[in-house]
């Protein structure tokens, strides 16, 4: 199919077959913000449930720490509920 027909939700699966992404480098690479980078994850998690493939994700941690045990592994927090450091690594999104 032509890269131009594709959706970007489609191109960005592709992409995270490839290489492990974060949300930041997915928007950057796509040219859209973040919080939309985040929202083509979650559709497209969604959209793999019934297929052998399966989104995984590398939590956020703290670079100060090393904590990674985060609530919400999807999202990155604001700070490190341990150290309080804002010093955090974005969740990095694959599709095996």
């Amino acid at each position: 199919m032509r890269e131009v027909s594709r959706t970007t939700r489609q191109r960005i699966a592709d992409q995270l077959r490839e290489d492990a992404l974060a949300a930041g480098a997915i928007a950057r690479e796509f040219e859209i913000q973040t919080s939309d980078a985040l929202d083509h994850v979650e559709h497209i998690a969604r959209s793999l449930d019934g297929t052998d493939e399966q989104l995984l994700v590398a939590p956020p941690r703290c670079r100060a720490c090393g904590f990674e045990d985060f609530d919400d592994p999807v999202n990155r927090p604001s700070r490190c509920p341990e150290c309080k450091s804002e010093d955090l690594t974005d969740p990095t999104f694959t599709i095996e």
